[in-house]
């Protein structure tokens, strides 16, 4: 693990980080307050620090106090290293953002264990950084296929339109749908339809902007948004979609299976308020057009779809 040292004193720091390396650590060897401040504010700085009470520049208590104000994310576990013995300089170092303190010259085997201790606060808040992320994947995410799932992509969709109102911008979505989708599961087996929806959803995100989301709507159904986008460009989008999906078979454990996916498109009207469900089922309407005008295809929503909508 990666520890910081800031101490001014040369033969303290020399026999501190002598210490620390036959400890295992990797240290990252600071002077003075400033120095340690610095090192504090680089990318994947320590998360375990000793820091020296009295020092040049920044004391360690005020690299304390900075280091709790700023405090976001990954936790940073100080030890204070200090000469002071008395109740109140203790008191002020802990109030001001220190998690423990070791007095000088210090005892190597007592700072060790207040190390250890420290290493397992820090791989706590690991363990539960770790388990709420993937508690938040979960709530999001659709497990098969790992795409948005229909709750998220909903709550995707009404930011993106809020967004375009203030700006007067478009969106366009794709609602997208296998054709004879129940056929695959007859004939190959659920396994085979799962596997089928995975290649489904890594074909369709190969063709998405870093900026667009796509999300399982349902079943072997999609939704795709596509934010700054006109009409015109949100077609030809489709028709990509379209034909990665149908132009190579699936090569999935079960055998080489043929699909192909129909296609609806809606767009907003530039700067104009549009509810996400009414666009949805304009998308939703040029869908079923699609599947009833032969399937394997493209169309687009009018006017007179969302109107419906």
């Amino acid at each position: 693990m990666k520890i910081l040292i800031a101490e001014d004193d040369p033969v303290s720091r020399r026999l501190l980080e002598a210490k620390l390396h036959k400890w295992g650590y990797d240290v990252v060897v600071t002077c003075n307050g400033d120095e340690a401040w610095e090192a504090f504010r680089a990318e994947n700085a320590p998360r375990l620090a000793i820091l020296d009470w009295m020092m040049p520049g920044v004391d360690g208590v005020e690299i304390c106090r900075r280091m709790r104000r700023k405090a976001k994310g990954l936790y940073t576990y100080i030890i204070l290293l200090t000469a002071l013995y008395q109740d109140e300089d203790i008191v002020t170092g802990m109030e001001a953002g220190a998690d423990d303190y070791i007095t000088k010259p210090f005892k190597a085997n007592e700072l060790r264990v207040r190390l250890r201790a420290g290493r397992r606060i820090i791989e706590l808040q690991k363990e539960l950084i770790e388990a709420r992320d993937a508690l938040r994947e979960k709530a999001t995410h659709d497990s098969l296929t790992g795409l948005w799932n229909h709750e998220e992509i909903i709550r995707i969709l009404r930011g993106q339109l809020s967004r375009a109102e203030r700006e007067r911008g478009e969106v366009s979505i794709i609602m997208a749908d296998l054709d004879h989708f129940k056929k695959v599961n007859d004939i190959h087996g659920h396994m085979a339809g799962d596997s089928v929806l995975r290649l489904t959803a890594s074909r369709m995100l190969s063709l998405m902007r870093d900026y667009d989301y796509i999300g399982r709507y349902g079943g072997e159904e999609f939704l795709v948004i596509l934010p700054g986008c006109d009409k015109v460009q949100a077609g030809k989008i489709a028709e990509r979609l379209c034909q990665v999906i149908g132009n190579e078979n699936m090569d999935i454990p079960e055998g080489m299976i043929p699909v192909t996916i129909s296609l609806g498109v809606a767009t907003t009207c530039k700067g104009q308020n549009c509810n996400a469900n009414s666009l949805v089922q304009a998308a939703d309407i040029a869908l079923y057009r699609a599947k009833e005008n032969g399937r394997n295809r493209v169309e687009m929503a009018g006017e007179e779809d969302k109107k419906h909508g």
